[in-house]
């Protein structure tokens, strides 16, 4: 693991939107997503759940309409190097069928673990 306590400078940062119903294998995609990053050693992976939002089918998912909030939207994130999260993809390819993927070069500014 200390081998990402020396990325700076440029990085990538991977956004990923999907469903909080949406599975692989029988577990909850985003599980499946998070524990596959840490497997693979990328510097680190963050799950959000979010309030509301849409994608392709425009139907909107928000905690307010009672019959959709089963399904809110997951926004997962991902920073690490270039070439680290770009080798990630063909795995997320193969997992997600409904959902969206971006990518955005980043300027890493520190990454650090508290020491003891």
């Amino acid at each position: 693991m200390t081998e990402h306590l020396n990325l700076d400078g440029d990085g990538l940062l991977l956004r990923l939107f999907i469903g909080e119903r949406d599975q692989w294998h029988g577990k909850p995609l985003h599980q499946a997503i998070l524990l596959l990053a840490r497997e693979r050693g990328l510097a680190g992976c963050t799950v959000s759940r979010a309030l509301a939002g849409f994608g392709a089918s425009s139907r909107i998912h928000t905690t307010k309409i009672e019959r959709l909030s089963m399904d809110l939207p997951i926004v997962i994130e991902i920073v690490d190097a270039p070439e680290k999260v770009r080798a990630f993809l063909p795995a997320l390819e193969e997992m997600v069928d409904n959902g969206l993927a971006t990518l955005e070069p980043v300027e890493v500014h520190f990454y650090r673990h508290r020491r003891s």
